[in-house]
């Protein structure tokens, strides 16, 4: 039994390594990587056979652990913030793709109730690759990506209505509906408050307990008990364990613990999400496929482009610009796993037959294997049909970038207005210096417009948004918003025509300061370090240090960027605080032993062996010397403080002490 299970494990992973390397040369999403092994070692093939159903139990840990990493992206108050949208517009969507496809399915001969469950199976949209793929684009933190992500969740929600409902249809009393309905819905408020109350009782001073002891291996087992505990709490209650785990990361993404519990989570998601594909490509039948295909492609092209529809003109309706519910709309128009579900409900009761159930769910999983590129192309399709369609459907209270007037002359264009652009805007303004600005936030759009500043609302990782600010005549781009993707996407967006334009950037610290200037810009500002700045020079002043001092080691340490200010010691706190630790350099202390292969010889001779790191500090005996001269010799029990990135101090320190 052993040794079937390891040939069949093998079976797996040999061929999913295969397959997705072979996906990922051919510049396929991996997605479909996994899709195929599944229908490969499914029971519907020829060749081998790996179990499906151990494979479907552990793949369900997948979509939990990915609902978790979801929720720790939405926050309580971003959630209370987005109320009005996600109820509205998540609502809005199920209901009428649920009613119209219903609707259709009933008029091509489904009974009511099976042309219910087909509706219901078409309105669901899968979190998981809509998620994934939104990842690898670096989109999720577009606006477009995070209303497709909020949408897709609360399908994910409604889904729990429709497993209490789908069973007793046409065998119950209409009163029997409502109440079961009502039932689920106080479920899940219940479960809402008790990983609310959990969380701010229980979760915040239990992380903050482990995190004392900085063991990596009791924060990674805490991370998984308590995603696990908060999904078996909404499963006991009768609702998805995914629900649950989207519930807790919710609640955790609202902590310092955030960023730690997402690096922490992130390969179990991966390598469980893998399954799930994989199960849901031991589904397909191919040997049906000839005698369905013609009803599954019309499945498909019915459950694609009503979304997209629906999805557009609800969003638009809502008041987001026509480009945004465009791409909304792509993102959405996949369909879910929970339809799957869904399916398997109504089949077991009888409400819908195997034919019909066969051709929902192969038309499902056609719009899963078409989704990925739909959603790679969100962006050129929508500019296109944008431009087919003439841009006529603006709202008059955000311009869309068709209606900015082209700026010309000597202007900047500043990407986010929060506190830093408008800090910015007004001593442009006090120099006369005309400016554009973009925010992705409409109410600051709203008040900043009102009083009379040229803001716009707009995404400037979008080449017609740059395009219309006309960042060719411009004389400066600043970008002081916080999302480093989207300042990377701008950055590489604006060098591909104009390679010689300056581009400041501020980000919050210096971990992404490398990532922004290989992407081209020309000055990156760490929020932090200049922040130090300030603290040193109000200090100096303090002890009375004369101004020109004072004032010339700022302008050494801005020269020079900042290496006082990064060289630093990083302890295990700041490891977690960082989410691109290796990204940072670092000060690394390194004692020389007496066979030390380094002793008697200078710091140039050992130049050629530590080119990416500099030494910073020479102590020898009580005494501490800063920059040493390169001739300095070295000597048996000296300590040489060096800075640079973790891999290149490492390499270092085995030449220093090893000779390698």
């Amino acid at each position: 039994m052993l040794e079937q299970t390891l040939v069949q494990m093998l079976l797996l992973l040999g061929g999913t390594v295969f397959v997705v390397l072979v996906f990922q040369r051919m510049r396929i999403p991996p997605s479909l990587a996994y899709l195929l092994v599944g229908v490969m070692l499914g029971s519907h093939t020829a060749g081998p056979v790996v179990a499906e159903q151990g494979i479907r139990v552990i793949a369900e840990f997948g979509i939990v652990f990915l609902l978790f990493t979801i929720g720790l992206s939405f926050s309580l108050p971003q959630i209370y913030a987005l109320r009005h949208t996600i109820l509205g517009l998540g609502t809005a969507q199920v209901a009428l793709t649920t009613a119209i496809v219903g609707l259709i399915a009933w008029l091509s001969g489904l009974p009511a109730s099976a042309a219910f469950v087909v509706g219901a199976v078409f309105a669901q949209s899968s979190t998981t690759i809509i998620t994934k793929q939104l990842m690898e684009q670096g989109e999720n933190q577009t606006r477009h990506g995070r209303l497709g992500t909020t949408m897709s969740v609360f399908q994910d929600i409604t889904a729990v209505p429709f497993v209490v409902v789908i069973p007793v249809l046409g065998v119950a009393a209409m009163q029997e509906v409502a109440g079961a309905l009502g039932m689920a819905l106080l479920k899940a408020g219940l479960a809402f408050g008790i990983v609310l109350l959990s969380g701010r009782y229980l979760l915040k001073p239990l992380f903050h307990l482990v995190a004392e002891r900085r063991s990596a291996e009791l924060f990674t087992l805490t991370v998984l008990f308590v995603s696990l505990v908060a999904a078996w709490t909404t499963q006991s209650l009768g609702l998805s364990m995914a629900f649950g785990a989207f519930l807790a990361g919710m609640v955790l993404g609202d902590t310092e613990f955030r960023h730690q519990v997402e690096a922490t989570i992130r390969p179990f998601r991966d390598v469980l999400l893998g399954l799930f594909f994989v199960s849901i490509g031991m589904l397909i039948e191919p040997a049906a496929l000839p005698e369905i295909w013609l009803e599954a492609l019309l499945g498909t092209l019915l459950l694609l482009g009503s979304k997209v529809l629906l999805v557009t003109g609800i969003v638009r309706y809502s008041g987001v610009d026509l480009p945004t519910a465009l791409r909304t709309g792509m993102v959405l128009a996949v369909g879910g796993e929970f339809g799957f579900a869904l399916l398997a409900i109504g089949l077991e009761g009888g409400i819908i037959d195997s034919a019909a159930a066969q051709i929902a769910l192969t038309s499902v999983l056609f719009s899963m294997v078409l989704a990925p590129f739909l959603i790679k192309a969100n962006q050129p399709l929508s500019t296109w049909l944008n431009r087919r369609l003439g841009n006529e459907a603006s709202d008059p209270e955000f311009p869309s970038v068709s209606m900015l007037q082209p700026a010309s002359g000597r202007h900047v264009v500043i990407c986010g207005y929060g506190r830093t652009g408008q800090v910015v805007a007004r001593f442009l303004e006090a120099e006369s210096i005309s400016f554009i600005a973009f925010d992705m936030d409409p109410i600051i759009v709203r008040e900043a417009r009102m009083a009379g500043h040229p803001v716009y609302y707009g995404d400037t990782a979008d080449p017609i948004v740059l395009e219309s600010a006309s960042v060719a005549s411009s004389t400066l781009v600043v970008i002081t918003h916080d999302d480093r993707t989207a300042a990377v996407k701008t950055i590489q967006l604006i060098r591909q025509h104009q390679p010689s334009l300056p581009i400041i950037v501020r980000t919050r610290d210096e971990g992404g300061v490398e990532e922004l200037r290989r992407a081209g810009a020309t000055e990156v500002i760490p929020e932090t370090l200049e922040a130090g700045m300030v603290m040193v020079s109000h200090s100096l002043l303090a002890l009375q240090v004369p101004l020109y001092r004072v004032t010339r080691y700022l302008q050494e340490q801005r020269a020079s960027r900042y290496p006082m200010l990064r060289e630093l010691f990083r302890g295990t706190l700041d490891a977690m605080a960082t989410p691109d630790d290796a990204d940072v350099e670092r000060l690394h202390a390194i004692k020389l032993s007496a066979g030390s292969p380094a002793v008697g010889h200078t710091l140039k001779q050992l130049a050629s062996e530590m080119q990416e790191v500099m030494v910073t500090a020479l102590v020898r005996g009580q005494q501490r010397y800063r920059y040493p001269a390169e001739d300095t010799e070295l000597q048996e029990e000296d300590v040489v403080v060096l800075l640079g990135l973790p891999d290149d101090l490492r390499q270092a320190e085995r030449s220093l002490t090893e000779g390698v």
